[in-house]
């Protein structure tokens, strides 16, 4: 699969690296939002006020939206500069429309 291979070592399938910044970039949103998770858990265990956990549960989702959507574009970048090794690998414009659909 077309970037989406991600061996713990932090090395794309095919040799196909993307920038270390934008993985980061990536990694540092998802970090965030596993703690706004955390927090939601925390508020409810305290029994906080129902305007402050939707809150938070807006801001996590809206990170989250942000990782997928940087990531969807850290794969159509790669997409558009090889295009011959993405279509070989299934990454046609339809599927990536469906793949970017299921983000939306």
């Amino acid at each position: 699969m077309f970037l989406s291979a991600l061996y713990p070592s932090g090395v794309y399938y095919c040799g196909m690296k993307p920038e270390d910044v934008e993985v980061h970039d990536i990694l540092t949103r998802l970090r965030r939002v596993e703690g706004q998770i955390r927090g939601i858990q925390g508020m409810l265990e305290d029994g906080r006020d129902c305007s402050d956990v939707i809150t938070q549960f807006s801001a996590s989702m809206r990170a989250l939206e942000q990782a997928g959507y940087r990531y969807f574009a850290m794969t159509l970048s790669a997409c558009v500069n090889e295009p011959e090794r993405a279509a070989v690998e299934g990454y046609d414009p339809e599927r990536l429309e469906k793949l970017f659909m299921q983000l939306t």
